[in-house]
């Protein structure tokens, strides 16, 4: 099976990154709602966008499939896909908004929080981290295909600093990241059962609380870091200013307010770009309230 997996990256990698990306889209708009993770997508903006007629639902819907599609195919790309230049005269395929603040991140000899979420090409920023000597650990869900996870690790390792897959136990490895003056980033926008309750995109939702808790054991700066797809298979980072948390009377951050304060940051990226949004996810699972509660 991996043979199968680098055969196919290997075939992406040899018809270019514009080709195969728009492979990828038009594969996945005509398989992806086939699929029973269409039913979510649509479910999910209709609830969001109660008003919006139903021909643009679909329509949103099937935009969402065509950029997961471009994802999967870039994979194979993201060694070369990542051209940014400060220096450069001519524009190349990634522009940056903030690089002066990762500079300055990398310098300043603290350790640092980003959060982000499933966005036009999430993968991006972890290889700007690296390409810029930010010192920086991603936290990552490996795929379920076992051959697919392993070419998506070399792939990763290749390209990005440090790494750390969502698993029992990855807590230490991330607060030892923060402990020796590091940087972690985590995308925050997915289901989490054992997580605190935010309010997303109108809904109740359950988000993991663990940058939160950093956040207040170490009182450190939290920047919020997106990908925006734009026209000409280009891409803009931005990465946001430090966000001013909430705290508690006694000075500390409040973990619930402050994956509240991160959550926002990302509801307002998602309402500016939904069609770039990993729709097809169960993201609103709240558990009903017990009887007596």
């Amino acid at each position: 099976m991996v043979g199968i997996v680098r055969a196919v990256f290997g075939f992406a990698r040899f018809i270019g990154p514009e080709r195969s990306a728009a492979f990828g889209a038009a594969l996945a708009r005509t398989i992806g709602p086939l699929l029973p993770a269409h039913r979510t997508a649509l479910a999910n903006i209709r609830a969001v966008y109660p008003e919006m007629p139903e021909k643009d639902v679909r329509a949103l819907a099937l935009s969402a499939w065509d950029n997961l599609g471009r994802v999967g195919a870039e994979y194979p790309h993201l060694a070369d896909l990542f051209d940014f230049d400060p220096d450069a005269t001519v524009p190349g395929r990634i522009e940056v908004d903030g690089i002066d603040r990762f500079v300055e991140l990398r310098d300043d000899g603290k350790p640092g929080i980003f959060f982000s979420a499933h966005l036009a090409n999430w993968e991006l920023p972890a290889i700007c981290a690296a390409r810029f000597g930010l010192d920086a650990t991603a936290v990552f869900r490996a795929p379920n295909d076992p051959a697919v996870a392993r070419v998506l690790h070399e792939i990763r390792s290749g390209t990005m600093g440090g790494l750390e897959a969502a698993r029992q136990g990855a807590a230490f490895a991330m607060q030892g990241a923060l402990e020796k003056g590091s940087h972690l980033g985590m995308l925050i926008d997915q289901h989490f059962t054992r997580g605190v309750q935010v309010s997303f995109m109108g809904r109740p939702a359950m988000v993991n609380p663990i940058l939160g808790k950093f956040a207040r054991r170490f009182d450190c700066p939290v920047h919020g870091v997106r990908v925006i797809r734009l026209p000409g298979h280009r891409f803009r980072l931005q990465l946001t200013p430090p966000l001013d948390l909430p705290r508690d009377p006694d000075g500390q951050i409040n973990v619930e307010g402050a994956m509240q304060a991160m959550t926002s940051v990302v509801e307002s990226w998602v309402r500016e770009h939904p069609e770039q949004w990993l729709w097809m996810h169960r993201r609103w699972r709240v558990p009903a309230p017990r009887p007596g509660a």
